[in-house]
């Protein structure tokens, strides 16, 4: 059995990360191609010691963004794919919108009079547990966590256990040591791992791809164990000299 599905893919962001890094990193991953691929970034941990400066960074550029027809070549994301995937994305949407704990920082409009449009939107919540942290929404969303600076183990955790999918995540810090640790913690969190850059999907022959839990059998598309899914390997032994006897040396002893 090989399966690839699903990811509800992270960005970690570290006190020491490149605030630029993070900001473009983020709004590629989570918004082109209107955020309708498996590895899409969909939540966003950030420290808030870095938040103010983040925020104020992701609305500047989001805002740039332009939403287009799929053939307008300076517009940077379009419509979704239809009115079912449209549907599902404003239900998410809506859902923040109803709450005191999400806020929506930037976006938000959706407008299917002329196409499945959706503006990239940015939510910030403030519980560690949101559906929007947890299910995947496979469209131009992105929800942040703020976390405070100190307690960096306990969101690592968070990230590993708040969603079943394993697919891609990235890390973002200039500590090597703290990139090390997070590591290992984040050991089952994504099959794909990205260290300051953005999480991205399958680039044929570019790197082996593939997630676990949730996202799939973990197979590497890319890698030559890879092959193996697809053979029934037989393993054959051949002896160059007669068989001696049927008895062991220590039998005789």
């Amino acid at each position: 059995i090989f399966l690839e599905c699903g990811g509800k893919n992270f960005h970690f962001v570290h006190k020491t990360a490149d605030i630029d890094s993070v900001v473009y990193g983020t709004i590629r991953s989570a918004f082109e191609y209107s955020g309708q691929k498996c590895s899409a970034c969909s939540r966003l941990y950030v420290p808030d010691s870095l938040w103010p400066k983040i925020k104020e960074k992701l609305i500047t550029e989001i805002s740039k963004l332009k939403l287009s027809a799929a053939d307008d070549f300076s517009s940077f994301l379009s419509a979704v794919i239809d009115q079912q995937s449209f549907n599902k994305i404003k239900t998410f949407i809506d859902h923040a919108r109803g709450l005191k704990n999400h806020t929506i920082i930037i976006g938000g409009k959706c407008d299917d009079s002329i196409g499945f449009y959706i503006e990239p939107t940015l939510i910030q919540t403030t519980d560690p547990n949101s559906k929007l942290l947890s299910e995947e929404i496979f469209g131009p969303v992105c929800t942040v966590y703020v976390y405070p600076s100190e307690e960096i183990d306990t969101t690592l955790d968070l990230v590993n256990s708040t969603s079943p999918y394993g697919l891609t995540g990235s890390i973002f810090s200039q500590d090597r040591m703290f990139i090390d640790h997070a590591r290992k913690r984040l050991l089952h969190a994504a099959g794909n791992l990205y260290i300051n850059d953005r999480c991205t999907g399958s680039v044929v022959a570019q790197q082996p791809f593939g997630g676990a839990r949730a996202s799939g059998t973990n197979d590497k598309a890319g890698m030559a164990t890879y092959l193996q899914k697809w053979t029934s390997p037989q393993a054959i032994k051949e002896m160059c000299a007669p068989l001696p006897y049927w008895s062991y040396p220590y039998m005789s002893k």
